[in-house]
Order: C-alpha cells, then structure tokens, then sequence
C-alpha cells in the first residue's frame, strides 16, 4: 500500500505521527477487507443461519474501519474529537467481530483469519488513540 508514501508527500504537517498513522490506516483497510470477505464465506457456509449475527457484525466492522481509514488519510483541518470518536468506535466494533469470529475460528478458516485481524486492527487503534488524548 502507498499509504506511506502519500501521508509523506502531504504538503502540510501531518498532525499525528506519519508512521503510525500509516501502520493503523493500513490496518483498518486490512480488517475492512478480511471482514468483507468474511462475510462473504459465511454467507457460503452450509449453516448460513448460525452465522447470521456473525455476518452482521463483519460487515458492521467492515464499513466502521473503511470510515476511520478514510477519515484519518484527511489530515486537512485535522480534528481529534472526531478522530477520537471514530477510534473508539472501531476499538468497540473490531473488539465484538473478533469476539464473534472467535466463536467459529475451529469450524471456519475465514472466521479464524479475520478475529486474527479486527484483534490487530484494535490493538492498532488503540495504539493510535493514546496518541490523541
């Protein structure tokens, strides 16, 4: 990804710390894909039905984290309530998906893949919000 590259051609001061920034939009785009493709496997499962609440929360998680990414690659009129905001919802919504996915990580390779992901995604988030207290 040129996340990297693009925070460092900003032609202003990036307000938060580029390479953390980096490191955490990368892994909301990351988790956003892992739970749409989540989601999309589950909807392949034989048992569709038992996965209902987990489908749910993939996409709930998928489009929080495709939102905060979008979000902070603006650093134009920089505003930490909404960046703060936006992170603790994710920290809350990738805690619940990876909590969710957990619960079919034996059965189902993709559910074990992507509680991997929202519980670094979270890790990452929180690592970025510390930073915006």
């Amino acid at each position: 990804m040129k996340t990297t590259e693009m925070l460092e051609s900003f032609p202003a001061q990036v307000t938060l710390p580029p390479g953390l920034l980096s490191r955490v939009i990368d892994s909301l785009l990351s988790c956003a894909q892992a739970c749409t493709t989540c989601a999309d496997a589950c909807l392949s499962e034989d048992m569709v039905a038992d996965l209902r609440v987990c489908i749910r929360t993939n996409l709930d998680c998928a489009d929080s984290c495709g939102g905060t990414a979008r979000i902070l690659s603006r650093q134009t009129g920089y505003d930490a309530v909404v960046t703060r905001a936006h992170l603790q919802a994710c920290i809350a919504v990738c805690h619940a998906c990876g909590d969710e996915c957990a619960q079919h990580a034996e059965m189902h390779e993709h559910c074990r893949v992507c509680a991997e992901e929202c519980r670094a995604c979270e890790a990452a988030c929180r690592e970025l919000l510390a930073m915006t207290a």
